[in-house]
């Protein structure tokens, strides 16, 4: 898409590599500007040798997607709508609690894996993002924090699209937002959501990466979960099963499993008694969330009364329960509400 690289997907090594700067406290000036500043307009980085900023022009893109719109919750979530250089647009989410800010960062533009209660689901995929573009809506959350003197300090891959479905690309924006030269985020504060994508978990593992992953589970049953998310026809519970016992033996972090409640659904004590079965005998924790309704999708969210008889159900058991508030969902930047509307 672009005709030269993108200043926010180079490592340092390849930054030296350019040949720019002779000397080693003008990279690391440079790598100020970006990663700590969050300045990303050559123009402005008035230390660096006007010289070098020219040939920075030259050689490297530095755009970042443009913001169209920011809409805010009146629980404090933000939601940031961003036009990408060829017209695309995605969703990103910034969600504060206290001294923590949470971005929901979208790994493509809409999604393949038709998931039946995805906002996301209902545009289809129409590509995957850059590194570059990953790593901007990082770039763009922390300028738009600096400037409330705030700090982002966790970030989800749990926004639009399957991320383990743009395999390489999100790798690369992870190492670059772990490396201590760049924006060294703690592998702890680093996640990564997957519908169950088995060949890329494995691929997970061979990588090394210190991550953080969760499964979008919603159903324990093989038959609900193939209707609620077709992907497990290609990637059965029990084969999904054993490819994270084996991410688990490979990283210190327990697994997350995110669970969203149906009404008349997924909610009956079979169901409980199938992740019961599922879960029982792996180091994990289960987050539990009420399904957020879409007009144009014909679930129901559950009532209070049945969330909390679901979650009693649940309690008392080897791994960690936490039921999850949703956030954002006054303007669609709930958890499953990312989609484009034009693209629908």
């Amino acid at each position: 898409m672009l005709n030269k690289p993108h200043i926010l997907e180079l490592f340092p090594n390849e930054i030296k590599k350019l040949g720019l700067f002779e000397k080693k406290y003008r990279i690391v000036q440079f790598l100020k500007w970006i990663y700590q500043d969050f300045v990303i307009n050559f123009s402005k980085m008035s230390n660096i040798p006007i010289s070098k900023r020219n040939e920075l022009r030259s050689l490297l893109a530095n755009d970042l997607p443009a913001i169209d719109k920011i809409e805010e919750s009146s629980d404090g979530t933000t939601k940031f709508l961003l036009n990408l250089n060829d017209n695309n647009k995605i969703e990103m989410v910034l969600i504060p609690n206290g001294n923590k800010n949470t971005l929901c960062v979208s790994s493509q533009v809409g999604c393949i894996r038709n998931c039946k209660f995805c906002a996301t689901a209902t545009m289809g995929l129409i590509r995957n993002l850059e590194a570059y573009e990953i790593v901007a809506q990082i770039f763009i959350t922390s300028q738009h924090l600096k400037k409330q003197d705030k700090k982002l300090t966790n970030i989800v891959f749990m926004g639009m699209g399957e991320p383990l479905d743009n395999y390489n690309n999100l790798i690369k924006s992870v190492k670059i937002l772990e490396n201590d030269e760049f924006f060294n985020f703690s592998p702890r504060k680093i996640t990564i959501s997957t519908s169950g994508v088995i060949p890329r978990i494995y691929d997970l593992i061979d990588s090394g990466l210190k991550i953080k992953l969760a499964v979008s589970l919603n159903a324990a049953m093989q038959d609900k979960r193939e209707i609620l998310m077709p992907i497990t026809k290609t990637y059965p519970l029990a084969e999904l099963k054993n490819a994270l016992v084996t991410f688990k033996k490979h990283t210190p972090y327990r697994i997350t499993f995110e669970y969203v409640m149906i009404k008349d659904f997924n909610m009956s004590y079979k169901d409980v008694k199938a992740i019961i079965a599922y879960l029982g005998d792996i180091s994990c924790k289960l987050n539990i969330i009420p399904w957020n309704e879409l007009s144009f999708l014909s679930y129901k969210s559950p009532s209070e009364n049945e969330v909390e008889a679901f979650e009693k159900k649940l309690q008392n058991l080897s791994f960690a329960v936490t039921r999850r508030r949703s956030r954002g969902q006054d303007i669609s930047a709930a958890c499953g509400q990312l989609a484009v509307k034009s693209a629908r």
